[in-house]
């Protein structure tokens, strides 16, 4: 028995999300199906994450166990060939004993991005949030850093959550504007199903001058979910990046 560590990217469009599910198809279902077409063998792929319904990956990490004898170079090119036609991509595969996607994890690394215009998006709809109303990014910048550190973030929580915490500590939270477009980045060791659209929908509020800095802060104290402004649609966030 072999463990293969694998780098993924997909497109989060045709999914329910990463975990296997009953309602739809999920991306870990169909790498679980590439392998057993190419192997004839049932294993079960384990991510660092586990990212919702339409949200993309451009490194997601994740590890199986596998019987059949074969090179990572021979296994990824095989795996991506049953993938077809599914947007899913097996980027680098490597042999890993005893390594765990997720428990091994130190940090994952999210980013979203917002599609700054008014003109309507094209090719570029579902892997962004289009948002026609100017957005002043260094003011989201600014009040983005009220929610750096370690905090209750229940207000930023979805009520299906299945996180034994809400408290989480958030290392970076970092918003810039490159044309077009407002980028932001957000780092920690782990997050809470959520978080990361229900604070970039929060700070989208601030960007247009709805909110202030001291109301986003004043959201996170109030530890109420009823306290959220905005929850970002999931077709901007993707995960960038798991820590080891």
């Amino acid at each position: 028995m072999t463990r293969f560590r694998v780098t993924l990217e997909y497109d989060g469009r045709p999914f329910v999300g990463w975990q296997r599910q009953e309602n739809g198809l999920s991306v870990q279902s169909v790498i679980e199906a590439a392998i057993l077409q190419l192997s004839g063998e049932s294993v079960a792929v384990h991510g660092a994450g586990r990212t919702d319904a339409g949200v993309h990956a451009a490194g997601m990490v994740a590890h199986f166990d596998l019987e059949k004898a074969i090179t990572p170079f021979r296994l990824a090119g095989a795996i991506n060939a049953c993938l077809r036609p599914h947007p899913v991509a097996v980027l680098e595969c490597a042999v890993a004993p005893e390594f765990h996607a997720r428990f091994d994890c130190k940090g994952r690394g999210y980013r979203y991005r917002i599609a700054n215009r008014r003109a309507p998006l094209t090719w570029a709809k579902g892997l962004a949030w289009h948002v026609a109303t100017p957005l002043d990014a260094q003011a989201m910048h600014d009040a983005a850093q009220r929610l750096v550190g370690r905090h209750d973030f229940t207000t930023f929580r979805s009520t299906a959550c299945q996180s034994a915490s809400p408290v989480k500590t958030l290392d970076r939270l970092d918003v810039e504007r490159r044309d077009g477009d407002v980028l932001i980045v957000a780092e920690a060791r782990s997050f809470l199903h959520h978080q990361v659209r229900s604070m970039v929908g929060c700070l989208k509020l601030v960007g247009a001058g709805r909110w202030t800095a001291d109301q986003l802060a004043a959201a996170l104290a109030a530890c109420d979910r009823r306290a959220l402004g905005l929850n970002a649609p999931p077709d901007g966030l993707t995960f960038v990046s798991a820590r080891y």
